[in-house]
């Protein structure tokens, strides 16, 4: 029996898959959340020490219920909620809050960097991507002109994942996937961008608090004495690069090879495909990002997922049972109820000034259930958007594996069929991001120890092993639903435009 971990560090928690890599399965799982802070001015943030405690909770969990010696641990494989910027001190102390990647206070600072990039085109030239409201970037911009102080002792800037690999080895590392979700990153070359880095600090000392960057199949080093105390683990427990929460996801989805399109429900929405060369794409709300099995990752992100759909469940007092079951009472298109459910500002399209907002109420419509109903049409009508984008890019979904809490509720999984017109199913594994965190540590680890081997062969056959759809939950669009969705859809664009005119399609 050799046994490896994946860790998930998300917004709401932190999750930890034990697994046995001899028999395929996953032996343990545990989970502890993270508070939030947050603020009408679009602020994000959490204490990185949060993560730490969460993470501690949830890996003692894990080892509890698989029943295991934890010293037999081989390795670790680390995924993290992609572009949150970590700033350290010389000492490695965490200089301020760490702000998230549903951050939009930062806004400001992002169309100023995106000018001296030369304005959309000028970013898309220069990184391969748009840097978008939510990446490091501006983060960065933020962090400097407010906290001048502080911004005297930046020594290193890492990500949420990196911040984990950090604390568990010591070492300051980035890896190409996560890295790419900086705004910092050539895509292509998959090397720091130094003209962009410079419009933001050209006095040296951003450029040299960028970590090392690392290719995603190797190990970056073993456990520190605190860390293997606190966990429990050996001092020889090795830990894999990790990567960002959807790059570890698509590994822990099987998406690592063409044809396979991953749809996440989670607190953000996310799309996303493997593609063997870098992503030139014609709209600048594709996200051409580096995949974490040295590929890229093209990838469209909503801000409005199960995020919008809580605040609707904590405003009529239902726990998710009492919420799917007010969803299972409402039909198709919500007797008329629309929402446009930006509340977090929103991303694609984007507008980071997005307020939410319930259009069409009237005496018959207003309903609890019709409620619940216009809050998933209207987080699925964004990521159909997204789809819409991914087709002109030649990308199609033929059939959709999802992931996130959303994807646990068979009334929504219809919808998404119905309003995406393609089969969707599910994974065995719900907590794909730290399937895909063991999945790599395994990859990274065989490697290290016979590196004659395919590294692409080598991670095909892990994926087969411990990849499996969920074929109870495979649903088939419904033909007749499938049509209304279509005008449904146009609908709310119609909607989306008149609100907000600035939204091109």
């Amino acid at each position: 029996m050799t046994l490896y971990a994946g860790i998930d560090c998300g917004t709401q928690g932190s999750k930890v898959v034990i697994v046995d890599s001899e028999k395929g399965v996953i032996l343990g799982e545990g989970s502890a959340p993270h508070p939030l802070i947050s603020d009408s001015n679009g602020r994000r943030e959490q204490e990185a020490a949060w993560w730490i405690e969460a993470l501690v909770s949830a890996f003692h969990q894990a080892v509890e219920q698989a029943g295991i010696n934890a010293k037999d641990i081989k390795a670790l494989g680390v995924s993290g909620q992609q572009h949150g910027f970590v700033a350290l001190d010389e000492q490695g102390e965490v200089l301020h809050n760490v702000k998230l990647w549903c951050d939009t206070e930062t806004a400001a600072e992002n169309d100023a960097l995106v000018q001296q990039l030369g304005g959309v085109q000028g970013s898309l030239d220069q990184l391969g991507l748009l840097i978008a409201t939510g990446f490091t970037a501006s983060k960065i911009l933020w962090f400097k002109e407010h906290y001048p102080e502080k911004w005297q002792q930046l020594h290193t800037v890492l990500l949420p994942h990196d911040y984990l690999n950090f604390w568990l080895t010591g070492e300051r590392v980035a890896e190409y996937g996560d890295a790419s979700g900086t705004g910092l990153l050539n895509v292509r070359t998959r090397q720091w961008d130094k003209r962009t880095v410079e419009l933001i600090d050209d006095s040296g000392r951003l450029w040299n608090a960028l970590p090392e960057l690392k290719s995603a199949e190797t190990c970056i080093g073993t456990l520190r004495p605190e860390a293997a105390e606190k966990l429990g683990l050996s001092l020889i427990t090795r830990v894999s690069t990790g990567g960002g929460d959807n790059m570890m996801a698509a590994i822990g989805s099987g998406n690592i090879a063409p044809g396979t399109v991953t749809m996440s429900l989670g607190t953000s929405g996310t799309l996303f495909a493997w593609s063997a060369q870098s992503f030139n794409a014609d709209s600048a709300m594709v996200a051409g990002f580096c995949s974490s099995n040295n590929g890229w990752l093209p990838l469209i992100c909503t801000m409005n997922v199960t995020s919008a759909t809580t605040s609707v469940q904590h405003l009529l007092a239902e726990d998710i049972q009492g919420f799917n079951q007010l969803l299972s009472e409402a039909k198709p298109g919500a007797g008329g109820v629309m929402m446009l459910p930006f509340f977090n500002g929103e991303r694609v399209p984007e507008l980071p000034y997005a307020r939410a907002s319930i259009h069409n109420l009237d005496s018959e419509n207003f309903t609890r259930a019709n409620l619940c109903m216009a809050v998933v049409e209207s987080a699925t009508y964004g990521l159909r958007y997204g789809i819409e984008l991914f087709r002109k890019q030649g990308i199609d979904a033929d059939e959709i594996r999802l992931t996130g809490g959303g994807s646990r509720s068979a009334r929504w999984r219809q919808v998404v069929a119905d309003v995406m017109g393609c089969p969707v199913v599910c994974l065995q594994a719900k907590e794909t991001a730290a399937l895909g965190g063991a999945i790599q540590a395994m990859w990274a680890t065989e490697l290290a120890d016979n590196p004659a081997q395919d590294a692409n062969i080598l991670l095909t056959d892990l994926c087969q092993r411990f990849v499996s759809l969920d074929e109870t939950t495979r649903v088939l669009p419904n033909e007749i639903a499938q049509s209304q969705y279509d005008e449904f859809y146009q609908h709310y664009i119609q909607r989306l435009q008149a609100v907000y005119p600035e939204v091109k399609l």
